[in-house]
């Protein structure tokens, strides 16, 4: 399966489908900036490692945006830029001490930081607005001051393009040679040493790379929904991330976002139908692809495409 086919067809219903259908237009947001944050998520998992506290990076990011938005009221992009660079610079601070660390340690040193970002933005209220959040006005798009309709069509070809952009920097870092070295973390971080390359630095490097991917969705997301609260950097949150990635598959990039339309489009629909048991339809759909697709949905597209070909070799 070629990554390119399918982040074309992705990119094409994005596009299309929510310009036809406008209700659309916020669910394919809020689904490309979870997959922007699993893009993030799926680097560590190819390392052998698991975060549970990377939504700590949406919601620095989100922070960040409407913290300058609110004293500057700065343009759509220039935001964006901000708190992807407010997520980078966190992430490469919080980085230098969670890599020396490996599985579960990793994970809940991960999410000891971020209950310790939530509970800090919950206690300082004057300055955060507490549990209630920041609100900011809706900011101008190269200088122009659009419609609430017009600016969620900039922002959804923006999130867009991000995604496209990331998916295919992500898969050529894979292939690259630190990307090599960072999946040889999870096979055999001994020899890497030995090899005379720093497995540390690797891990720091592929960290902070997913720090930004999560804050880039971090920021979109915060520009969707014109507030931000600590429950956006909240545990359950973080486990969201694990879930799309998990769902989509490490196989490919573009599974990170195979999993968040999918699990978007699940939570709308559940929560809209079995209102208070959506988590119980989430939690079956998961088991389900554990077992029928234990490589997630990339895994089951392979297997369908190998099943395609053994049929068409026979005729």
């Amino acid at each position: 399966m070629r990554l390119r086919v399918v982040l074309a067809i992705l990119g094409l219903i994005a596009a299309t489908v929510p310009l036809a259908l406008p209700w659309l237009k916020t669910p394919v947001i809020l689904a490309l900036c979870n997959g922007l944050a699993a893009l993030g998520v799926l680097l560590l998992i190819r390392a052998g490692q698991v975060s549970f506290g990377h939504a700590m990076y949406l919601c620095a990011s989100g922070y960040a945006v409407a913290f300058l938005s609110r004293a500057w009221q700065l343009d759509t992009i220039v935001l964006i830029l901000c708190g992807t660079l407010t997520g980078v610079i966190m992430g490469a601070l919080v980085g230098l001490f969670v890599v020396r660390y490996r599985e579960i340690f990793f994970g809940m040193l991960n999410l000891a930081f971020s209950m310790g970002m939530f509970s800090v933005l919950g206690k300082f209220g004057g300055v955060t607005g507490g549990t209630d959040g920041l609100r900011f006005d809706r900011p101008t798009v190269a200088g122009m001051q659009l419609g609430r309709d017009s600016f969620e069509t900039v922002l959804l070809y923006v999130a867009l393009a991000a995604a496209v952009l990331c998916a295919l920097a992500v898969q050529r870092y894979c292939a690259s040679v630190p990307g090599q070295a960072l999946a040889a973390i999870k096979t055999n971080e001994t020899r890497l040493e030995y090899l005379g390359i720093s497995a540390k630095r690797v891990f720091w490097g592929a960290y902070v790379l997913s720090a930004g991917l999560c804050a880039l969705g971090g920021s979109v997301f915060a520009l969707a929904q014109g507030l931000v609260t600590p429950e956006l950097g909240y545990w359950v949150r973080s486990g969201e991330i694990v879930f799309i990635a998990i769902l989509g598959g490490a196989g490919h990039a573009a599974g990170a976002f195979l999993g968040a339309v999918v699990f978007e489009f699940v939570k709308l629909y559940a929560a809209a139908l079995l209102t208070g048991a959506w988590q119980m339809v989430l939690g079956i759909a998961l088991i389900v692809i554990i077992f029928a697709a234990p490589k997630g949905l990339v895994g089951l597209l392979d297997r369908a495409k190998g099943g395609a070909r053994a049929v068409a070799g026979d005729a």
